[in-house]
């Protein structure tokens, strides 16, 4: 898109190629889960060009270069790759959460529409099985691993060379010019109705949720952001999109864990990290001291608690609260630590560029201090769902109805109340609980069943089930749940389940979900630790 004396309008192209050209000899990437003395530990953005390069030109000789491209793999460098080398070829990522099961994962695939499936050693047998869509076709599967050893796998995945580094002679792409309004990422986000909305995300909200970003928590030409959360939640990917845009260093480790995440920000002079509450506290339950060089901890995916935040603050961990989600990119409103000190519970501000009103429930705004729903507009805001009656159903005049609950003080700093809808965030992962209440449906044993979220000291909330027995059958706690491991993920199943003879109703018939709370904390079993 060019303007007036050819002026054109950026990015034109993927974003690591534009940064590769600026400053290649600054480090890109580091793999902080790689065996000590490993070349590949450390990459500069030429080095990372030269791997996304080799990658798309492999995608492109697997007939992969237009459409919608499903990526199943872990937090490592190579979902990175991949990502970037579909934004170099004009792709649509389709990131797939490898803790789902197979059915959760295949309806996925068939409503995205796939053209094919990236996946590494540990998720090679499951993207084989959900390769084979609704209408017949078969999809073909690329591992970013060499294949599995099995010889009756080995002929149907193919393996994408995204490691190797590459050298003058490697196989390159040009890259194809990018459009702003493209969209670049199908992001699931739980709903209310029983089937996670699918949320489109732009180049150019990407590029708008950096730049915000940026604003609020400043840019270091030292900075290092540890990624340690799911890339295939927003959270965990944007600390990559975001270092590449601004010529900085996106520290990797695969899988959280308090004493190894603790070392590997102390090792790696790790500046700033993205973490949900669970994790924050985990890290301060482990005697963590935030080294020296750490100037922001990105807090968010569910709300903090007052005791959370006390203890952050008596430890020195320069905490940012945040209230974000996936359809805004992530940020939405973060807070400083001194606006945390001095404002008990705030969120803060929303970032610039970024427009929040409270409304009542006629849509009109509410004086400051008083509670409604928060509706977000401004650059970083989805174009909507891929489903267009969800995106008429969401957008309103003003923007993006959240279904969050909130108020802003007169200065414009927002506290977060409670969720419109009934959606449980436990660990910084969404639960619908019509989606648990149709898995326990399907047990022959059950008649019918409620789900709300507890409160829970370590995951913010857990997933509780009242259930009614299906007539002349005994509840039985474990096969509840083993039926409960072959059609949820983990962080879905029941952790509280309780028994009654039918579900607590309100006069117009609906299940009464504080009532059903009561009787899951009075007479629940807890069955985290079975």
């Amino acid at each position: 898109m060019t303007g007036p004396a050819g002026a054109t309008e950026w990015p034109t192209r993927d974003l690591l190629a534009h940064r590769a050209a600026t400053t290649p000899e600054r480090t890109a990437l580091i793999d902080a889960d790689a065996d000590e003395g490993d070349a590949g530990a450390t990459w500069t953005y030429a080095e990372f060009d030269r791997r996304v390069d080799r990658t798309a030109a492999a995608l492109e000789a697997a007939d992969v270069a237009e459409d919608r491209l499903g990526v199943l793999v872990g937090t490592r460098p190579a979902f990175g790759t991949v990502f970037f080398a579909a934004m170099r070829l004009g792709l649509t990522v389709v990131p797939l959460n490898v803790r789902e099961t197979t059915a959760e994962l295949a309806s996925k695939v068939d409503r995205t529409e796939l053209e094919a499936i990236v996946c590494e050693r540990e998720t090679e047998t499951t993207a084989l099985d959900i390769a084979g869509t609704t209408d017949g076709r078969r999809l073909p599967v690329l591992s970013v691993d060499d294949p599995a050893a099995e010889p009756e796998t080995d002929a149907d995945v193919r393996f994408l060379e995204t490691t190797a580094d590459g050298d003058s002679s490697s196989p390159s792409v040009d890259p194809v010019p990018l459009e702003r309004d493209h969209t670049q990422l199908l992001m699931f986000t739980s709903g209310t109705s029983g089937q996670p909305k699918i949320v489109r995300l732009t180049v150019g909200n990407l590029v708008a949720s950096a730049t915000a970003s940026a604003f609020r928590l400043g840019v270091d030409r030292d900075d290092r952001w540890l990624c340690c959360l799911p890339m295939y939640h927003m959270g965990g990917l944007a600390p990559v999109v975001r270092s590449t845009l601004y010529g900085t260093t996106a520290v990797i480790q695969r899988e959280f864990d308090a004493r190894e995440t603790a070392r590997v920000m102390d090792e790696y002079d790790v500046t700033g990290v993205s973490i949900v509450p669970t994790m924050c506290k985990r890290l301060l339950d482990a005697d963590w001291e935030p080294p020296e060089s750490l100037r922001f901890v990105l807090l968010g995916g569910a709300p903090a608690s007052s005791e959370l935040l006390e203890r952050c603050l008596e430890a020195d961990v320069p905490v940012h609260p945040t209230y974000g989600m996936t359809e805004t990119a992530s940020q939405v409103a973060t807070a400083t630590p001194a606006a945390v000190r001095e404002h008990e519970g705030t969120v803060g501000q929303p970032l610039v560029n970024t427009d929040v009103a409270i409304v009542d429930e006629d849509g009109d705004p509410v004086p400051a201090g008083e509670p409604g729903e928060l509706v977000v507009s401004g650059p970083t805001v989805t174009p909507g769902y891929l489903d267009a009656d969800r995106t008429d159903e969401a957008f309103g005049d003003r923007g993006l109805h959240t279904g969050d609950v909130g108020y802003r003080d007169d200065d414009g700093r927002l506290w977060i109340l409670n969720r419109r809808s009934d959606r449980i965030v436990t660990g910084g992962e969404n639960v619908d609980p019509g989606e648990v209440v149709a898995a326990l449906r399907e047990y022959p044993a059950v008649e019918d069943a409620a789900v709300v979220g507890l409160e829970d000291p370590e995951w913010s909330e857990r997933v509780a089930a009242l259930v009614v027995p299906a007539a002349e059958t005994e509840p039985d706690v474990d096969t509840l749940l083993a039926h409960c491991d072959a059609h949820l993920a983990g962080f879905k199943k029941p952790k509280t389940v309780g028994f009654a003879d039918s579900l607590p109703r309100t006069a117009s018939g609906t299940v009464d979900r504080e009532a059903t709370r009561k009787r899951l904390l009075e007479g629940g079993i807890d069955v985290t630790e079975r």
